[in-house]
């Protein structure tokens, strides 16, 4: 199957999942959810996948179930659908479908233990954490945002006076930008549209990269 963009029953499916995330409107509606969500972002991302994996990381469309075990909300089903194609353990390529629309991004989703000490320390070393604040305010004037999980105060062992503390900040960064609902996510378009992005992501991504090699 060719990507031929997400259809309008996508996101109808999306706005009634929110108003009944029950397993009966589920399985009502499951062939929708097969055919105008996960098969087209199947599609896209085995379009994509090509260009942006790296080798031996199988690309992946995200399961629609939640994990509520440790969660206050039992609602059991993702109200989106996410793609990913990886470039390392927990950084890569990201493209997500919900009532809002479409978004497209790029980062590093998990850090911890010695993960995050190695970012941190490419973060702060001044051969190499210039290149990131570059690409990011790059990225930032082309229109993307900046996120992820970033501490309140300094990270330990860091000055709160250091050039890039507010990079050292972040436990995850992630990068994105939202297409909205416009007639173009109907279209093979915004399969363009995510590749043109995510090539803008490179940048960061292969930073990531190099830093936890």
């Amino acid at each position: 199957m060719s990507f031929s963009g997400f259809p309008v029953a996508a996101l109808d499916f999306y706005d009634d999942l929110e108003m009944d995330n029950t397993r009966s409107f589920w399985e009502a509606h499951r062939t929708t959810y097969e055919e105008s969500v996960k098969a087209p972002m199947t599609a896209l991302i085995e379009e994509l996948a090509p260009e942006f994996a790296t080798e031996g990381r199988p690309a992946k469309v995200f399961r629609p179930y939640r994990d509520v075990r440790f969660s206050k909300d039992k609602t059991p089903y993702k109200t989106h659908q996410g793609g990913f194609v990886p470039a390392g353990p927990s950084w890569g390529f990201y493209v997500e479908l919900s009532p809002r629309g479409v978004r497209a991004g790029a980062g590093i989703y998990e850090a911890s233990g010695e993960r995050l000490a190695a970012l941190r320390a490419a973060m702060a070393d001044d051969r190499t954490g210039p290149a990131l604040r570059r690409a990011l305010t790059t990225l930032e004037k082309a229109g993307f945002e900046v996120g992820g999980e970033q501490l309140k105060t300094s990270p330990r062992g860091y000055p709160a006076d250091h050039p890039r503390i507010a990079l050292l900040r972040h436990k995850t960064i992630v990068v994105g930008r939202d297409h909205g609902f416009d007639p173009v996510i109907h279209t093979p378009e915004i399969g363009a549209l995510v590749r043109r992005d995510w090539q803008a992501l490179r940048p960061l991504v292969t930073w990531v990269q190099r830093a936890l090699a």
